[in-house]
């Protein structure tokens, strides 16, 4: 807990720290990165060039300092857990909380200049480490059941077993360790990181990918779409590599399997929704399903461009039939030539209605896309009665749903 005369001082100056957040963490970010360029390797160059990333911590830092001081009532717990399993996904030690507690604090005081008095520095210390603690501890036993001994390395070495390409901008990846072996098993909804070193001495970038096999199998699976900037935007570098460098036979740089959303939902119906690429863990689902729980009620509605850019659309059919109490709602804005051979489904053409999404009583929900997407499903879901405990979904990037 904040202690009492930290607590004054921070419910006191949290109205201005809030309203500077973003520049505080923009100038921790270049503080840190001038002193360490080295750290640069940890954190996504598409998200620090567009700003998310440090929209991202300024809001983290602010809500948990509104947490502590109870002027919120957001349950911190997931969000702590969320945070948690990105950064052991990125191999983040507890080495690193020293450095980003200096730099993060020296760019309040820069910042905020003589409004920082002794007192509201020593406060808002406090409120760092007891945020970094909380971290450091979760994400310790998070790499002790990965089985990543202490002080280890996170990564290991896997090679590129198989290759298929599954849309024009969607290739497959199977994967094998290194070394031998089979691959750990995962739970549906969990991703790994993929660690690649860039050409011409770039240094290295980190993504994560949702394993999109079926859990239980030799081998991991990743499907990755390649990611082409708009809006000045650049294109994904490691996405990029991955289309068209990567090929059978290469070695790549996995984390262990993390992430904290259970895609499954519990044994109840169950509701997959998606859009685009976040198709992966509903994918991984229906494979898990399949062998483990076959009769379970469940409705999987998907939204894309059209069919062709529907990527694992042609793993549907079988699946449909190990599964035979599932249901498929598929919405392209482009419906023509939808029709798949031995695939029920309702084809809609036009962006996806939530109205028309199913809801059985007790059903468990699981969302993966892009944010807009996932904020109007959500939305829907909350205001027909679905609480919101029983919808989960999952972020690529910095951030949280709204609420």
């Amino acid at each position: 807990m904040l202690s009492e005369s930290s607590a004054a001082v921070v419910t006191a100056t949290l109205p201005v720290v809030r309203a500077h957040g973003e520049a505080i963490t923009g100038r921790f970010y270049q503080r840190m990165f001038d002193a360490h360029p080295d750290l640069l390797d940890l954190f996504n160059r598409g998200n620090q060039a567009t700003g998310a990333q440090k929209a991202a911590l300024a809001s983290a830092v602010v809500a948990y300092a509104a947490h502590l001081t109870g002027d919120t009532g957001l349950p911190w717990g997931p969000i702590l857990d969320r945070i948690a399993h990105k950064h052991a996904s990125l191999g983040i030690t507890a080495t690193q909380y020293p450095i980003v507690g200096r730099h993060l604090l020296a760019a309040v005081g820069e910042v905020l200049g003589d409004a920082v008095t002794p007192e509201v520095a020593a406060a808002w210390d406090e409120v760092y480490w007891l945020l970094a603690c909380e971290l450091i501890a979760r994400e310790a036993r998070l790499y002790a059941g990965a089985g990543v001994p202490e002080g280890g390395p996170v990564w290991r070495d896997w090679r590129v077993t198989g290759r298929t390409r599954k849309s024009a901008d969607v290739v497959s990846l199977t994967l094998a360790p290194a070394g031998g072996g089979t691959a750990p098993g995962f739970t549906p909804g969990e991703y790994v990181s993929v660690a690649v070193d860039l050409d011409g001495g770039r240094g290295q970038q980190i993504r994560q990918y949702s394993l999109s096999g079926r859990p239980g199998a030799d081998q991991w699976r990743i499907t990755v779409k390649r990611v082409r900037g708009e809006g000045g935007a650049p294109d994904g570098m490691v996405s990029g590599h991955l289309h068209d460098r990567v090929t059978v036979g290469d070695t790549l740089r996995l984390s262990p399997a993390f992430g904290d959303v259970d895609a499954t939902g519990g044994d109840g119906p169950l509701l997959l929704v998606s859009a685009g690429i976040g198709l992966t863990p509903a994918m991984a689902t229906l494979a898990h399903l399949a062998d483990r729980d076959p009769g379970r009620r469940v409705t999987l509605a998907h939204a894309d461009r059209d069919a062709e850019a529907h990527a694992l659309r042609a793993e549907l059919p079988a699946l449909q039939q190990r599964l035979p109490n599932l249901a498929v709602q598929l919405w392209y804005l482009d419906a023509a030539g939808a029709d798949l051979p031995g695939l029920k489904a309702e084809v809609s053409a036009g962006l996806i209605d939530p109205d028309r999404l199913p809801l059985p009583a007790g059903a468990a929900v699981h969302l993966c896309g892009p944010i807009a997407f996932m904020n109007l499903v959500r939305g829907n879901l909350l205001r027909r009665g679905v609480p919101a405990e029983r919808i989960a979904y999952e972020v690529f990037g910095p951030g949280m749903l709204p609420g």
